[in-house]
């Protein structure tokens, strides 16, 4: 699973570190885990088939981008690509901005490490993007998201009725937000 190699570390903590996403990344597993019905399952990814090609240019659209930060979600100790995170949709006036998390290798879910990677980057996105506000929306039926989002410390803003088709029904996406003020770092 190592990727045998060093990568540029942005963000550190205790398990992972978050890293920009590399041309290399599109050839690794990060395309499998969006066409995976398990991992997808509880977002809004496996409509279509997601190539390498498609990978490989969302990397490169995604590099100096000022309106999203994405980033690798990296093992510490075999440094292989476990996942993304991002802040997106950044809006410097209103001072906002949408987290967005897909861990993908199975066997790093349910230890914590979403956990980490989202508090270093709403971490990063309160104090050095000076955000006021970040958000997330998630399925009616991803429990884990909505768990994750509750530890966090967001709250539960809204909810958009029957807003995405998923596996044959029409589903409820949960809007959850928090402000800097209320952020606990620790």
């Amino acid at each position: 699973m190592s990727s045998g190699r060093q990568r540029p570390v942005f963000l550190t903590g205790k398990m992972i570190t978050l890293s920009p996403l590399e041309p290399e990344d599109a050839s690794g597993a990060y395309p499998e885990w969006l066409n995976d019905t398990k991992t997808s399952a509880g977002n809004s990814h496996h409509v279509f088939p997601y190539t390498r090609a498609e990978a490989a240019d969302f990397i490169a659209k995604s590099t100096g981008s000022r309106t999203a930060l994405i980033l690798a979600i990296i093992l510490r100790d075999d440094q292989s690509h476990i996942g993304n995170i991002a802040l997106q949709n950044i809006n410097y006036v209103s001072h906002n901005a949408e987290l967005t998390i897909l861990v993908g290798d199975p066997r790093c879910r349910g230890r914590g490490i979403g956990r980490e990677a989202c508090r270093l980057l709403l971490d990063h996105g309160f104090n050095a993007l000076n955000l006021h506000r970040i958000y997330l929306g998630t399925l009616d039926s991803n429990i884990g998201m909505q768990r994750l989002a509750v530890y966090l410390g967001m709250r539960e803003e809204g909810r958009r009725v029957e807003a995405m088709y998923k596996d044959g029904i029409y589903r409820d996406i949960i809007e959850y937000g928090i402000l800097k003020r209320d952020f606990q770092p620790n």
